[in-house]
């Protein structure tokens, strides 16, 4: 880039140069033309008025070098010439500057002569006896005089074509500096030429823009990480919890095709293989609740719901499960509006409400409140239960993590439910808000604010 703007640099001073050579030489010439021209006329007037009062004697011992005389009679002949013999001279009576003096009384004109490459300047006067006195001089044209200064000429070419070269040199190298310099790491930290302004910017912006594609790439991996974990240790999870229960009931459907239960434990035995079977059932009914909200619950809509409706409808379904453990069910609140996908907000109430029953303790109690508080509706599930305990209380809605492990198989539980209000408040866009004591219950708040598009 250097050497491109030094080579236009040169270019630029020597056109520029020539230029002014050329215009200065014009308008030079011109003056001393005009100079030159009037001087040849005051000559002329002197000379003639030499004549008027010598006649040809006024030409006697003359020297002229830098002019040239010439007395014409009134037919043309020459009668004196300074340079020639008047006798051997043509007529000059078509001569233009002579017709121009005899007419008007005085003339002028200008010729080139390629023979002596000059251009003659002629001034001619009518004298009062008819008589025309003519002086001519030589003009130089432009290549003479361009030649005749030859050699200062060229010193001034070759001062200007190193002037020009060292100027060149030394402003392309200013020129380039500051975008040598450029940080291209801090683009708007840069000071130079405003012209590069919005180059700068532009470098900036694609700077942060390749900056968040390469941390939006790194969330997206280690979340790619994070999935393929969580996918790993749920198919452990899921394998581990069916097997168990398969094991227990094939234990004990092998005792009994064996015969070697005794016939009062075959209807024991088959209350165990029942409950463990309903227990696979919940199970893989919830793992495929899950994965129906992995993929994003893109077959179901949302609908016009009513919160308490929905409460309602879940206190009742669980009132018999309730009062087999001896919890006793209530429900408080008010018409609860909103938008939400039917199917996901029964999930919500549903696995909070029989985790309120699971893990409480008999003659405990269990109350679902749902109301509307401003522009959202707010469902509370609260027991008093054995509640959970502040450490793990950030955990309970992992996938099959489970607070008391031991008591969870023993009511039947698979781990999943609270995973499952967790995913679901996700796609319903709520809020989910825990506060729990050790001994003392649990109470889950979840607020659903309205929809951006209602």
């Amino acid at each position: 880039m250097t050497k491109k703007i030094f080579k236009a640099l040169c270019l630029v001073a020597f056109t520029v140069f020539l230029a002014s050579v050329v215009l200065i030489m014009a308008v030079l010439y011109g003056y001393f033309s005009r100079v030159q021209q009037t001087q040849l006329r005051m000559q002329t007037q002197l000379a003639a008025q030499g004549v008027e009062l010598g006649g040809m004697a006024y030409f006697d011992g003359m020297d002229v070098r830098d002019y040239r005389i010439t007395w014409i009679d009134r037919d043309g002949s020459v009668l004196y010439d300074s340079d020639a013999d008047s006798d051997a001279m043509a007529n000059h009576l078509e001569r233009e500057e002579v017709q121009k003096a005899l007419a008007n009384g005085f003339g002028e004109s200008h010729r080139y002569s390629s023979t002596l490459m000059a251009r003659f300047l002629y001034t001619a006067q009518r004298l009062s006896d008819g008589t025309v006195l003519r002086l001519a001089i030589a003009q130089n044209t432009v290549l003479t005089m361009l030649l005749g200064v030859g050699q200062g000429f060229a010193a001034v070419i070759v001062l200007a074509l190193i002037l020009s070269v060292l100027l060149a040199r030394r402003l392309s190298r200013r020129i380039v500096q500051p975008l040598n310099e450029v940080d291209l790491d801090r683009p708007l930290a840069n000071e130079g030429y405003e012209e590069i302004a919005p180059l700068l910017y532009r470098l900036d912006n694609q700077q942060r823009q390749l900056r968040a594609q390469a941390e939006q790439l790194e969330l997206d991996m280690a979340e790619k990480a994070e999935a393929e974990r969580m996918r790993r240790e749920f198919t452990a999870n899921v394998s581990h919890e069916l097997k168990t229960p398969l094991q227990t009931i094939s234990g004990y459907a092998e005792l009994i095709e064996n015969g070697v239960a005794k016939p009062e434990d075959v209807r024991p035995f088959a209350g165990k293989i029942c409950a463990e079977s309903q227990r696979m059932i919940q199970l893989v009914s919830d793992v495929i609740s899950l994965s129906h909200l992995d993929e994003g619950m893109g077959d179901m809509r949302f609908e016009d719901t009513d919160l308490y409706g929905v409460a309602g409808a879940v206190v009742r379904d669980l009132q018999a499960k309730a009062d087999k453990a001896g919890v006793t069910l209530a429900l408080t609140g008010g018409p609860a509006p909103m938008s939400a996908i039917p199917q996901l907000a029964h999930s919500i109430v549903f696995n909070l409400c029989d985790n309120a029953i699971k893990y409480n303790r008999e003659g405990g109690h269990m109350t679902v409140d749902a109301h509307r508080e401003g522009t959202d509706a707010v469902l509370t599930v609260t027991d008093d239960g054995i509640g959970i305990p502040a450490e793990q209380q950030e955990r309970i809605f992992e996938r099959f993590y489970r607070v008391d492990k031991s008591r969870s198989k023993a009511i039947g539980g698979t781990g999943l439910g609270l995973s499952i209000v967790k995913h679901a408040a996700l796609v319903l866009g709520a809020n989910i808000r825990l506060q729990s004591e050790v001994g003392k219950g649990t109470a889950v708040t979840v607020r659903f604010p309205p929809r951006n598009d209602d």
